[in-house]
């Protein structure tokens, strides 16, 4: 759940790319702990962004948020050897995918959050994985796993049970606020999907640091209108803390693991693991706020875990043409 130009930070003049060796290879034990991490640093954006929203507008909250995570991504360029701009050729992609994680994503997922019980938007992006699968085999980057789509699937229905044992039946929501979260995990999925590649050729590092520093430049339009540095220093502590969580922590920390995750393993592997997020949120609001375990609980988290041991025991590879297509944007 919700990526530059950064002429601020460097020369005028563009910078080479990166060499043209592929990425070597991370082991998956590595890879798996970052997902995991990120996992679990994502699961608690749902609190953090509604908590956030009870006393900040849906605008003011996105666009501290990026202001945050976008100066520290002017700084960890900054503090990173090697080029600080992408290659001219990449401008137009790094905007694309800038405007795909920040005006597009965040604007429609915090206004569908303001809207929608937090178990609508965990269901509808549960669809993310699912998404992430077929748009790769459409974009042919990956090639078609009888097994995959049994983990996706099996994980997915894993999520249903869980959420229905959470409330999700009875619990109404808007259905603006649905259709608005929908569209945020469109976003998402085309975001995955379409830097996948971009992470692959120039790394994790500078691929987050110049989607999320376009994402923050594109938000600025919004700034006299929403920035309202008056409102935000009279919130409460939680409200501001929870600002800081989704830009730190979710903006900066979980893109980074995810964007790492994509340099190393398809993106249908790494999308199969958000699906874990309303496992992870649910034994948070039990060891947090004391709310009672259910069987829902145990039969759905036994799906999801089943689900994601499929999809990554899948032998799910890129497209040779993609393999080509990294190598010559490297």
């Amino acid at each position: 759940m919700g990526a530059s130009t950064a002429r601020a930070v460097s020369d005028a003049s563009p910078s080479p790319a990166l060499p043209s060796s592929p990425p070597s290879p991370a082991p998956l034990g590595r890879v798996y702990a970052a997902l995991f991490l990120q996992v679990l640093l994502s699961a608690g954006t749902y609190l953090a962004g509604k908590r956030a929203m009870e006393e900040l507008s849906p605008s003011t909250t996105i666009l501290w948020r990026f202001l945050l995570s976008g100066t520290t991504f002017v700084l960890i360029l900054l503090l990173t050897p090697g080029p600080k701009l992408p290659p001219r050729s990449e401008w137009r992609k790094t905007l694309w995918l800038g405007l795909l994680a920040g005006p597009v994503n965040q604007l429609l997922f915090f206004t569908g959050l303001a809207r929608t019980p937090a178990a609508h938007g965990a269901l509808l992006y549960a669809m993310t994985p699912l998404g992430v699968y077929v748009t790769s085999l459409l974009r042919g980057q990956e090639r078609p796993s009888s097994r995959a789509a049994a983990g996706i699937i099996t994980a997915f229905t894993g999520v249903v049970v869980l959420l229905l044992g959470r409330g999700l039946a009875s619990a109404r929501g808007s259905l603006v606020g649905d259709l608005l979260i929908l569209g945020a995990v469109v976003a998402w999925v085309l975001y995955t999907t379409e830097g996948r590649p971009f992470a692959a050729s120039y790394g994790p590092i500078r691929a987050t640091a110049w989607s999320m520093i376009a994402a923050t430049l594109l938000m600025l339009p919004l700034a006299p209108f929403a920035l309202r540095p008056s409102e935000v220093l009279n919130a409460s502590l939680a409200a501001r803390g929870s600002v800081v969580y989704v830009a730190l922590l979710t903006s900066v920390v979980a893109y980074l693991l995810w964007y790492y995750a994509l340099s190393k393993v398809p993106a249908s592997k790494v999308a199969i693991f958000s699906n874990l997020q309303p496992v992870a949120t649910a034994l948070a609001a039990w060891a947090l706020m004391g709310e009672a375990l259910h069987w829902e609980l145990a039969v759905g988290g036994v799906l999801v875990i089943a689900g994601v041991r499929l999809t990554q025991g899948a032998s799910v590879q890129p497209a040779p043409s993609t393999r080509l297509e990294e190598r010559r944007t490297t």
